[in-house]
């Protein structure tokens, strides 16, 4: 089974996926270039904050690259941006706890702060529900394409009563 099966090429709902993969790539981009042009050091926790968040070298590297990733799923569409968007969205929610408890640690490397742990988790929500959107529901229309692949007995049924009618209709 290939990666784009579920969704038809021009589907309304790849737009929403390309959409959300790429405004939060370019946002992570820009705080990432940001960070670079700033030339932090890579590993420094001296507090050094760009648009209300600390960061350092690595965290710029990390925001750049993730960024890419978002905004080459958005370039590519379909399912893959949406299964990039959840995945990349559950790495930052899971990122936010977990610096959460790193806070005021040595181990904290990346030099989060409490307003980095928020943006994790409200990126993180953002770029999940970008890349759920209209995939995972239980009232989901039953002409969703997501919807049709789950349920082949039931869309059989539909279809096949739909094309009844027509079809009494032909033989008169």
């Amino acid at each position: 089974m290939n990666v784009r099966d579920e969704l038809p090429v021009d589907h309304r709902l790849s737009l929403v996926y390309r959409i959300g993969a790429a405004l939060c790539g370019a946002i992570l981009l820009a705080f990432g270039c940001l960070g670079f042009a700033d030339q932090l050091g890579f590993f420094t926790t001296e507090g050094a904050r760009i648009g209300g968040l600390s960061t350092n070298g690595l965290l710029s590297l990390i925001s750049v690259v993730v960024g890419a990733v978002l905004v080459g799923a958005a370039s590519i569409g379909g399912n893959l941006a949406s299964t990039v968007n959840i995945t990349v969205g559950c790495l930052f929610v899971l990122s936010g706890f977990v610096h959460l408890f790193m806070i005021d640690k040595a181990v904290n490397i990346l030099d989060f702060s409490m307003s980095n742990v928020v943006f994790s988790f409200v990126m993180g929500l953002l770029i999940t529900t970008f890349g759920m959107y209209g995939r995972v529901s239980g009232g989901l229309p039953h002409d969703n394409p997501y919807w049709r692949r789950r349920h082949p007995g039931q869309v059989a049924r539909e279809d096949s009563r739909a094309a009844a009618p027509a079809t009494a209709l032909t033989r008169r």
